[in-house]
Parts: C-alpha cells; structure tokens; sequence
C-alpha cells in the first residue's frame, strides 16, 4: 500500500493514457505492470535490437525506462490536467542488465505541488532472479496541459 495519497482519482488512466501516447515506449516493446499513488513499474522484454555489443540491454533502454517510471510515480500525485517533465537525473549503472527482461520501479521520494524528487531502480530479470543493475535519482516538474 502507498503512504501517497492521488489528487486526482482518475490518476491511473491519466498515467494509462499518457504512457500510450509515448513513441518511445512503445518502440521498447515497454508495458505498464503497476500503476499507484506514488509507485509505478514498467517492463520490456528482451529483444536483441535493445541490446549493446555484448548483447545486454542497451544502458539507453535502461535510462529511458528507469526515467519513465519515475515520471509516471510523480504523475499518480498531480491534480488534474497536470503533466510532468524530467528536469534533472543521475544514474547508475552497476551491474550487467542481462536477462529476459528489465523491470524499473519508481516511487516518489517527495512529492509537491510544482516539483518531485523520485528514485528508480532497474532489475535485470534472469531465470526469475532479479538483479539490481541501477538506480536513478531524477526531479519531476509539474506543467499545466494547455
């Protein structure tokens, strides 16, 4: 259960709705697992085209994915017709992403009305083990839609 309570009680088809929009995403192969006030997860599966040289995940995919869940989490706080936007991030990356898929869980750190400081962490999953393979700090705005 989140400690987050939603603005906006239509929070998870905003975030639904925005995610589909996402070319990105969507060219990832990437899928939304968990949507809550404060926490979201999304997945991709394994395709060698996501991939580096030595056939891991591509630390792109990697970012992209681990940015997008910690948007998203800060999404699940705003009130309604707000959208976010990434202004800041680190990442790092410590620990090979191979598996049959990486799953990045972001979860809201400290939520405001204008800015958000999230955590995201990237876990390579192989056989059914997880292995932590990054984690993100990043700092969310909130923009009025026009």
């Amino acid at each position: 259960m989140s400690a987050f309570a939603a603005r906006n009680p239509r929070f998870e088809t905003v975030v639904r709705e925005s995610f589909a929009k996402q070319g990105l995403m969507a060219t990832l192969g990437a899928r939304l697992s968990l949507v809550e006030p404060g926490h979201v997860e999304i997945e991709v599966p394994y395709d060698e085209k996501l991939s580096q040289q030595q056939g891991l995940f591509h630390g792109g995919v990697t970012t992209s994915i681990v940015d997008s869940s910690c948007g998203y989490s800060a999404l699940t706080l705003m009130a309604a017709g707000s959208e976010v936007l990434t202004v800041e991030f680190k990442i790092n990356l410590f620990a090979p992403a191979a598996g049959e898929r990486l799953v990045a869980r972001g979860r809201v750190v400290r939520g405001g009305r204008t800015i958000t400081v999230c955590q995201g962490d990237a876990y390579a999953v192989r056989d059914g083990a997880e292995t932590h393979c990054a984690t993100m700090v990043a700092t969310m705005m909130r923009v009025e839609l026009p």
